[in-house]
C-alpha cells in the first residue's frame, strides 16, 4: 500500500471540512476535492484501486475475525447449556461450577466483541450503531423510551485543524470525549466534531444543561499545549427532551435549533481558539 491509514484519515478529514460548508455535494465534487488534498500529501490517486483494495482487505479481515469469534462464542454457549442441563439432571455440583466459570469467561469475550462493534475507534465513546441499536426502533428510527438529548458541536474546530494539523485535532476530539464521559451519561460521537449525550428521563432539561455547562466551563479554563504554544477549546450545545416514538432526526433538529443562541453567546465570549 503506497500510504497508511493515518494519512488517509487526515485527507478524509480535510475533505469533510470543505464539503461541510457546501449545500450540495456530488460524487464528482467529492472526488475532485479529495484528489486535491491527496496531491498536497503526495498521494498518487492513480493508485486508488490498490489503496481501496488494501483498506477493504483490512475491513474484511476485521469482520471475518468478528464472524469467527461470534460463531465460536455461539458454539460455546450451546455447549455450556448442554453441560448445565446434564449437571442439573445428575445433580453434579462440580460440573455446574465448571459451567459457571466457562460462562463468566464467555461473557467477557462477548463484552469485548460488543465494544469493538459499538465504540468509536478514535474517541472510545459510543458510535451511531450503538445509539440506533440501543435507543431506536429499526425502521422508524424513533426512540424506544423517553429522555433528554444534547447535541454538542466544537467551536473553531476547523481553525484548530488548519493551525495545528489533524493529529492535534484528533487529540482535541479525544480530550473533549473524555470530559463528556466524566458526566457519566451515554456519550456518542455522531460525526466529525459532533457528539450526542443521552440523559435518562429522570434528568430534567435544565439539569442536563447545567451538567454540560459545568463541563464546558472546566474545558474553557484548560490550556492545551502544543510544543511551544497553547490554545483553549470550547463547544456549544443544545438540549431537547424527547418522548417515546419521537424520531431521532426531529429531536436533533430541535436540539440544533436550541444550540443556535448558545453558539452565539459562547462565540461572543470566546472569539477564537486563543
Amino acid at each position: 500500500m503506497p500510504t497508511n491509514d493515518n494519512l488517509l484519515k487526515i485527507i478524509s478529514h480535510e475533505t469533510k471540512d470543505v464539503i461541510n460548508e457546501m449545500d450540495v455535494v456530488t460524487p464528482t465534487i467529492y472526488k475532485s476535492i479529495f484528489s486535491k488534498f491527496a496531491a498536497l500529501h503526495n498521494i498518487n490517486m492513480n493508485e486508488e484501486e490498490k489503496i481501496t483494495d488494501s483498506l477493504l482487505d483490512d475491513k474484511i479481515a476485521l469482520y471475518t475475525d468478528m464472524y469467527h469469534q461470534t460463531s465460536k462464542n455461539t458454539q460455546q454457549l450451546s455447549d455450556n447449556t448442554d453441560k448445565a442441563i446434564f449437571a442439573i439432571k445428575e445433580k453434579n455440583e462440580t460440573s455446574l461450577k465448571e459451567v459457571l466459570e466457562e460462562t463468566k469467561n464467555l461473557q467477557l469475550e462477548i463484552e469485548k466483541l460488543k465494544q469493538s462493534v459499538y465504540k468509536d475507534e478514535l474517541t472510545d465513546v459510543f458510535n451511531r450503531k450503538w445509539l440506533h441499536n440501543n435507543y431506536l426502533e429499526d425502521k422508524e428510527k424513533s426512540f424506544k423510551i423517553p429522555g433528554v438529548l444534547a447535541i454538542i458541536d466544537l467551536n473553531y474546530f476547523k481553525i484548530i485543524n488548519d493551525t495545528y494539523g489533524h493529529i492535534i485535532g484528533d487529540k482535541v476530539l479525544v480530550y473533549i470525549a473524555n470530559q463528556l464521559k466524566a458526566i457519566e451519561e451515554a456519550v456518542i460521537r455522531y460525526g466529525g466534531d459532533e457528539f450526542i449525550v443521552i440523559f435518562p428521563v429522570t434528568t430534567t432539561k435544565d439539569s442536563a444543561y447545567k451538567k454540560l455547562d459545568a463541563a464546558r466551563e472546566k474545558i474553557i479554563k484548560k490550556h492545551l499545549v502544543v510544543k511551544e504554544s497553547s490554545f483553549k477549546v470550547s463547544f456549544s450545545f443544545g438540549v431537547c427532551e424527547f418522548k417515546k416514538s419521537d424520531t431521532l432526526s426531529d429531536v436533533i433538529e430541535k436540539a440544533d435549533s436550541n444550540m443556535y443562541d448558545d453558539k452565539i453567546r459562547i462565540k461572543a465570549k470566546i472569539t477564537g481558539i486563543h
